[in-house]
């Protein structure tokens, strides 16, 4: 008998998500030098990674023989002091990847359903089909969050609603307005989770923190992977009223916040200034791409985020010229956008050569 036949079935449907292909296993195919590969697949910073957080890590890598502070008292208290809450508000994550998977242990099963947009981001398909939960699917016009419908499909069995704002894949997002009129709709069983990986990024972003200050059932993500240019720490937090945040404290495991990345996390917390470049870096990015894109006649969404979604035909084919090329975008037919690729924002050289190599493959 196949040992999967003795695994939960839905653990076996699952399809594994697949990030944006490395750089390292790119150059071993192409038989490049690593520096030679631009990757603009998975929204990293292009600046790298904030020096004060840098030179926090050396200085923690000499207690590495250590265990870390199980509680991230430092990081929570920063955090906490940083968006006027109090510390038990907080909860870190190896990664925001891991308050997702967090409130799914929490409140989903095969009873409970899980409400996301038609083009979220798709861990949350995933964690909800781990956990062996209804996935309701809402259609998003014009790839925006539809708050309106996503109201309408809460039903006595929904547990957690997404709304990732900037979203990713598409970029769009929803403001102060939609998001106080959807709260009203939402009934007391509902956690409302806004995942905002790409929140420094807003020039006026809504203060959905504020709903966690006057305790309602919101949790709110960030990250320190993007702006913060430390993705390879995976290090992130939830915020979220204490009786949810003890819940999610309590299913997480211990030590789950590494020690160098609460160390560089807090560094870079207060890194101010890289924030700011890696912002004034993405706002040209995005202004030379998609008046590049306008320039060939191709079709994208307006982004608020670090990255653009353009519809370019095939997008499979258009990622594999521009793999073979030495440039790594992001395919999205696994977001049933078979057309179009998604092109993180780089550098301004980075920015040039990604066009034209798509010039390139468009032409072939």
């Amino acid at each position: 008998m196949s040992i999967q036949r003795a695994a939960n079935q839905f653990v076996c449907d699952l399809a594994a998500y697949e990030p944006g292909k490395p750089v390292e296993e790119t150059a071993r195919e192409l038989g490049l030098r690593p520096e030679e590969i631009v990757k603009l697949a998975s929204n990293e910073n292009p600046l790298g990674p904030s020096p004060k957080a840098k030179e926090a890590m050396r200085a923690a890598i000499e207690q590495a023989q250590l265990y870390p502070d199980g509680g991230g008292w430092e990081l929570r208290r920063a955090i906490a002091e940083k968006h006027g809450v109090e510390i038990t508000n907080v909860v870190l994550g190896n990664g925001s990847n891991e308050i997702i998977e967090l409130l799914c242990h929490c409140f989903l099963n095969e009873e409970t359903s899980l409400v996301a947009a038609e083009h979220a981001f798709v861990v949350y398909r995933l964690m909800a089909k781990l956990f062996g939960a209804k996935y309701k699917e809402v259609p998003d016009p014009g790839f925006i969050h539809d708050l309106d419908a996503m109201a309408d499909a809460i039903t006595s069995d929904t547990r957690l609603v997404f709304i990732a704002n900037p979203n990713n894949p598409t970029g769009t997002m929803v403001d102060s307005g939609m998001i106080e009129r959807f709260l009203d709709r939402v009934p007391d069983h509902v956690i409302v989770v806004f995942d905002e990986a790409y929140h420094e990024f807003l020039e006026d972003p809504p203060d959905t923190i504020s709903h966690v200050r006057m305790g309602k059932n919101v949790c709110v993500m960030r990250t320190f992977s993007k702006a913060q240019g430390l993705a390879a720490l995976r290090i992130g937090y939830g915020i979220a009223p204490v009786e949810i945040a003890d819940l999610l404290n309590r299913a997480r495991q211990p030590f789950n916040a590494n020690a160098m990345a609460q160390a560089g996390a807090l560094a870079a917390l207060g890194d101010s200034e890289h924030v700011a470049r890696t912002v004034k870096n993405n706002d040209e990015g995005l202004t030379f791409l998609q008046d590049s894109f306008d320039q060939r006649g191709l079709h994208y969404i307006e982004s608020k985020a670090n990255f653009v979604l353009v519809e370019v035909g095939d997008g499979d084919a258009v990622f594999a010229g521009m793999l073979a090329r030495g440039v790594i975008v992001r395919a999205m037919r696994g977001y049933k956008l078979p057309g179009w690729v998604r092109i993180s924002v780089g550098t301004k050289a980075e920015n040039e050569r990604c066009i034209e190599v798509l010039d390139e493959v468009l032409k072939d």
